[in-house]
């Protein structure tokens, strides 16, 4: 066996289970654990509980369903079981906010679909909870009770609290300089000078009835007099809540769930009009948030093409439904912010050739040189004319632009008229607005206004206004993609080059922009159904756009809704050999392989 080292020699060797033996031995004369000892003895003699032994808690739960309480009659019986009439079931009818429900007819379903799609007919089960109030999870200093109740309260001003005011403080020198003056000769500290103080000094106020022998009794209900007179009746309610890391759980009584809206806006397109006319040009609106780079609403498709341009596609569009001509929209925004755009774009019937040859008469002929064109304008009206008639249910993307919608709010929100003109160019001075009241230009000034946080984000005070949107930038072909957009957008909000290369198309939009209605009338859901009220069918609607919300809303899902959003965003054949011209995408349900087994989808 090896030396041990000399260092090693002092460590002392004691193991563990010697030292639990030790102070087993030092508290063997205590009574209760030679009680608990001998109940062990008695059990078995072998049995023995280590004295360093963790021992696992008793679960409580386990223990109250293995073992029921015993209630007997008495005082605390009512402390023990629940309360019988504690809960009350009341059934509250559902509103339906539409004139016809959007759930279909259980007719034709299956059990268990027709059991889920009761889920969004069937009333309300309202549980209340009588002594909902007497429990923990109740809290019932709500802040609208705590601004009821500190109403009226004198406010409690102390004396840390007050700032020395310079003229007291002063007038307290003078007198004292006046005091020490008068006693020179006095050492400070003395017997003589104490009396001088005391005779300078302002007597306290008398204690009425001070030395009058009053029963303990009478002095204890004055004292509680006085602490009842002018006492707040919720004094302990005037403790301000709790903060929210508090370990109760506080449970609070939901509404009643409903359709989810955010922060409504009303937008109404009112006229658009280019240079030339000579062929329908189709426009439509759509929300998109740069920061999140989502688009956080469907597309609204609006016409506002004049009978005769209407007249070229007779023979590929139907007539049209009182569905289709909507020309307003109500947008949701759950998400206010500085990021959000309102993106406008525009498209033409398909034709032969580039997108930047078929946008190329827009940008070079004028109106004012209408008579010295008139007949390149023909020869283009009747190439126009030959599209429509051969090609005239497909589309091409044309041109686009985009309105910063808080700028817009911001500046709307800070102008003195109900309601406000705005002109908006996307040419060459971008981001230039001028502000024009009574259809006259007072002054061109820079509205562009920004605002720190989401919380000046507020669509719902500010002043309806009118914006004339006069140029379009033209639409790139190989610029089609969500992701170029939002590099463009990016751009709007900053100084950049990369807007000013974009060609501009000269064009005058007109739309209204106001917070939505608290009921509007002739509105319709995005399932197209009427909501209440509807007084005539035969008026042009309004179109709810269904929301999608750049981040997740936290709310149960009330109202039945079937819609499925596909737009197709890139089809790409630079791997094929050969040509792939006029490809056409086509999206159908089917059950089955066969052509004949498409689904019908209204």
């Amino acid at each position: 066996m090896a030396e041990r080292r000399a260092f090693a020699q002092k460590i002392s060797r004691t193991v563990a289970a010697e030292v639990r033996k030790q102070i087993s031995g030092q508290y063997s004369g205590s009574p209760q654990l030679l009680k608990n000892l001998n109940i062990v003895g008695s059990i078995s003699h072998h049995t023995t509980v280590p004295l360093t032994e963790a021992v696992d808690p008793v679960d409580l739960e386990d223990y109250l369903l293995t073992h029921p309480l015993a209630v007997d009659s008495g005082p605390l019986r009512d402390l023990v079981e629940f309360p019988p009439d504690d809960i009350e079931v009341v059934y509250s009818p559902r509103d339906c906010r539409t004139l016809v429900s959007a759930v279909p007819e259980e007719s034709e379903m299956d059990p268990h679909v027709r059991d889920c799609i009761r889920s969004y007919t069937e009333d309300w089960a309202i549980v209340i909870r009588k002594y909902h109030k007497l429990g923990t999870g109740f809290n019932p200093n709500t802040l609208d009770k705590q601004k009821e109740r500190q109403k009226g309260l004198p406010k409690q001003v102390f004396e840390s609290d007050e700032a020395p005011d310079g003229n007291n403080y002063q007038d307290e020198q003078d007198d004292l300089k006046r005091r020490s003056m008068s006693i020179d000769d006095t050492p400070r500290g003395s017997w003589a000078c104490s009396i001088f103080d005391l005779k300078n000094s302002l007597p306290d106020a008398l204690l009425p009835n001070l030395l009058d022998r009053t029963p303990n009794e009478e002095i204890d209900r004055q004292n509680d007099d006085q602490r009842k007179s002018n006492r707040h009746k919720e004094l302990f309610a005037l403790h301000p809540s709790p903060d929210e890391e508090e370990p109760i759980e506080r449970l609070s009584v939901p509404d009643v769930p409903k359709e989810h809206f955010g922060q409504r806006l009303l937008v109404k397109c009112l006229s658009l009009k280019f240079e030339i006319e000579i062929e329908p040009i189709f426009a439509s609106l759509a929300l998109y948030d740069v920061k999140e780079k989502k688009k956080i609403s469907e597309n609204f498709y609006f016409d506002l093409n004049s009978e005769q341009m209407k007249g070229l596609l007779r023979p590929h569009v139907p007539p049209a439904a009182i569905t289709t001509l909507a020309r307003s929209a109500i947008f949701s925004i759950t998400y206010p912010s500085q990021d959000v755009f309102l993106v406008i774009k525009l498209e033409k019937v398909l034709q032969q050739g580039d997108i930047g040859e078929c946008a190329e008469p827009y940008m070079i002929f004028k109106e004012a040189d209408a008579t010295k064109n008139k007949e390149k304008l023909e020869k283009l009206k009747s190439q126009a004319d030959q599209f429509c008639q051969r090609l005239g249910k497909y589309r091409m993307p044309f041109a686009w632009t985009a309105i910063h919608l808080m700028n817009i709010v911001s500046s709307a929100g800070s102008l003195e008229r109900d309601s406000t003109e705005v002109e908006i160019s996307t040419g060459e001075r971008k981001g230039s607005w001028s502000e024009r009241r009574n259809s006259s230009i007072v002054g061109r000034r820079s509205l562009e206004r920004t605002t720190s946080g989401d919380d000046a984000c507020n669509l719902t005070s500010f002043r309806p206004a009118t914006l004339t949107v006069t140029n379009f930038f033209k639409q790139e072909g190989d610029r089609l993609s969500d992701e170029d957009l939002y590099k463009f957008l990016a751009d709007m909000r900053r100084p950049s080059s990369v807007l000013r290369r974009l060609r501009p198309i000269t064009a005058q939009l007109k739309i209204d922009i106001s917070p939505a209605p608290e009921n509007p009338l002739y509105c319709l859901t995005p399932e197209l159904l009427q909501v209440k009220p509807y007084p005539d069918s035969r008026v042009r609607p309004t179109r709810e756009i269904l929301e999608f919300p750049a981040r997740d809303v936290y709310v149960p899902n009330t109202t039945y809704r079937n819609l499925l959003y596909i737009y197709p965003q890139s089809l790409n054949f630079a791997n094929r050999q050969g040509s792939a011209r006029n490809i056409t995408v086509k999206v159908q349900f089917m059950y089955g392989e066969d052509p004949s087994n498409a689904m019908p989808v209204s």
